[in-house]
């Protein structure tokens, strides 16, 4: 049996849009490669016209390129398993998948399977998030963790000891991935649920929000954040570059969100906020 490979090499703010746009057009098997991903459909059982118009839609936005072509079918799962590598922050966390048998203890253990959430530890962003997340004290604090992906932040802040724990997401297959990582990791004080910030209503507010996502949800998201987060509370970005700092800390100023630290990884940042008195 054969099967079409779709290889397909984007920006990594894209990467999970994508997937599941052609997720939508029939393809049911995906890789995360170095330079995108690749997905994978028994021959001629996907939609072309709609590939086509997912690739017309986000040539638009962004550099993509997509090459085709016939492979002979294999084990997706063993694949899979021999490119997801485990993965140490600061040499304090461990991430891993369920199929990972690692000898060495860590002071926190994390056990994701992203399938085609965003989230694995891997990308800079959400490395940046755990590594400063270790140094932000969750005790019993009430923790919200906006666009939640893999539920790895919401995981992390439960181990944390965090008293409480919103998450969510706008994709439902996030939703999906983030329940079956949360149960995994035998966290019970986490609460998720499909949606937006704008869409969604909170009550209370909380001592820490945490959001890795792309600078222009960020942007506009700023002033809900600051809506939703207790004074002196803490707030934790990352999903954008080093040179949008300075962009994000203007839209924080006007909520009186002050930066009490920044880092960095390979180009990408993350920024440690606290709201006024």
């Amino acid at each position: 049996m054969y099967y079409s490979r779709l290889q397909v090499i984007c920006d990594p703010d894209f990467s999970e849009l994508l997937m599941a746009e052609i997720g939508e057009a029939g393809f049911d098997s995906f890789l995360e490669t170095d330079t995108g991903f690749e997905a994978y459909v028994e021959m001629e059982k996907y939609d072309k016209d709609h590939l086509q118009a997912v690739k017309e839609k986000y040539s638009l936005q962004t550099k993509v390129i997509f090459f085709q072509d016939r492979i002979q079918k294999q084990n997706w799962n063993e694949e899979w398993e021999k490119n997801y590598h485990p993965i140490v922050v600061d040499n304090r966390c461990l991430i891993r998948a369920e199929f990972h048998q690692i000898d060495q203890k860590y002071l926190h253990e994390l056990i994701i399977t992203p399938k085609m959430s965003f989230g694995t530890g891997h990308h800079q962003t959400t490395y940046l998030m755990v590594k400063n997340q270790m140094d932000i004290d969750h005790k019993k604090k009430r923790v919200m963790d906006a666009g939640c992906g893999t539920a790895i932040l919401s995981i992390m802040a439960s181990k944390l000891g965090a008293s409480e724990v919103e998450a969510f997401d706008i994709d439902e297959w996030s939703i999906t991935n983030a329940r079956d990582n949360i149960e995994l990791n035998e966290c019970t004080n986490i609460h998720h649920a499909q949606g937006q910030l704008s869409n969604l209503h909170y009550q209370g507010r909380f001592d820490i929000i945490l959001a890795n996502i792309n600078k222009n949800v960020l942007l506009d998201e700023m002033k809900l954040y600051n809506n939703y987060l207790k004074r002196r509370g803490t707030l934790l970005l990352s999903g954008f570059y080093v040179d949008d700092i300075p962009d994000l800390l203007k839209e924080a100023s006007l909520y009186e969100l002050v930066e009490t630290h920044r880092d960095e990884r390979e180009g990408w940042a993350a920024l440690t906020l606290t709201a006024g008195s």
